[in-house]
């Protein structure tokens, strides 16, 4: 994909498949603001990286992220929303505070992130492309995931009514639901399923990949080149779909 001179918002983007979505951002031509907890800095790419730190679920930081980056690159093509985190408890032994964090974190900065770049993309009045992080989990339940299943389903259902009512101002939204990805926040989930089954969290890993036809974890790389290519004109008639990046796997 060309994605020369265009500019990108990613929140999420400092590590796993955020950072895979810049580097290809930026490999591609784009500029690129990154809004994260952390640093995102990437050697050689100064001139076309903005690093922006704070909290994509919170609506004042969404909201000057966007503005930020407009004022670095003079508008906003692409926004991707892929702030994310997940955690495993079953429902009964799940305390509210943690369905709150993982429903905030994910939906309520989809929910965020679109709106606000909507309204950048609206006033700019030249289209947009929207892409927001859902998961193989929005597509059915999984014991333990009781949060993050929900929070997920809703962001493809949000992604859908979004590209409607969009879709007269020349703004597509379309959704990436991964499979089992290799990324930093592995450590975490099979420590969590390893608490929750007895099992070690090598064997929790290699029964995941066990369950994946391509015989292999999908990478950044894998989900980034999707997402490059639904922010692309070759997917000018793409819109409210959540495109599946999984190794032929089955949904959980």
């Amino acid at each position: 994909m060309d994605h020369t001179g265009k500019s990108v918002l990613v929140t999420g983007g400092a590590s796993g498949i955020g950072l895979g979505i810049v580097n290809r951002f930026l490999d591609e031509g784009a500029r690129v603001a990154v809004l994260d907890l952390d640093t995102c800095h990437i050697e050689g790419a100064e001139d076309r990286l903005l690093g922006l730190t704070g909290d994509a679920a919170d609506e004042a930081t969404v909201d000057k992220a966007v503005a930020d980056t407009v004022g670095a690159f003079g508008r906003l093509d692409v926004m991707v929303c892929n702030a994310g985190v997940i955690s495993i408890n079953p429902v009964v032994g799940m305390e509210f505070g943690e369905w709150k964090r993982v429903t905030e974190i994910n939906l309520h900065s989809v929910f965020l992130g679109s709106r606000a770049a909507a309204r950048q993309m609206m006033a700019q009045g030249t289209g947009g492309v929207i892409v927001n992080a859902a998961s193989g989990a929005a597509r059915r339940g999984a014991a333990n995931l009781a949060h993050y299943c929900a929070s997920k389903a809703a962001i493809v259902s949000l992604t859908q009514t979004l590209s409607i009512e969009l879709a007269p101002h020349g703004i597509r939204v379309n959704s990436y639901t991964p499979g089992h990805i290799e990324t930093p926040f592995w450590d975490d989930i099979a420590a969590g399923f390893a608490r929750v089954s007895g099992q070690t969290p090598e064997q929790v890993i290699d029964g995941f990949r066990a369950s994946v036809p391509a015989g292999r974890f999908g990478t950044p790389e894998d989900v980034a080149a999707a997402v490059s290519w639904l922010a692309s004109d070759d997917a000018s008639y793409v819109s409210g779909q959540a495109i599946a990046m999984n190794g032929a796997e089955l949904p959980f």
